[in-house]
């Protein structure tokens, strides 16, 4: 029997996560993406603890105009902001199973022109 799309995604994320681990010096830069919205978060797996999140429906972004890719690529650059802040530098990114293009990549390039670094 064919997988379904979140089944098949759910696989690659496993995938993915098994190599991937965030540490309080270097902390994990998950991504969640909605058909409307996109989530990140930066997470530390060592104490189970969310240290920094960010979403296209925070106050400062709510009056921005243009399309997805603009909206993540924004969020990105928040993101970058909230760490400087908290004195996070270095983070590993995990896609969380979606393909590294579109709002994905427009938000990973943001972040990096924020400052961090992966």
């Amino acid at each position: 029997m064919a997988l379904t799309k979140i089944e098949s995604r759910q696989r690659i994320k496993m995938r993915i996560r098994k190599n991937i681990k965030g540490t309080p010096e270097k902390p994990r830069l998950s991504v969640f993406r909605s058909n409307k919205q996109i989530y990140v978060q930066v997470i530390d797996d060592v104490s189970n603890t969310t240290l920094i999140s960010a979403c296209s429906k925070e106050k400062e972004l709510t009056g921005q105009k243009g399309d997805k890719k603009n909206q993540a690529a924004q969020v990105g650059k928040l993101l970058a902001a909230k760490c400087r802040e908290k004195g996070i530098e270095a983070v590993v990114f995990d896609r969380n199973g979606y393909r590294y293009h579109g709002r994905i990549k427009s938000l990973a390039d943001a972040a990096r022109e924020g400052g961090l670094k992966f």
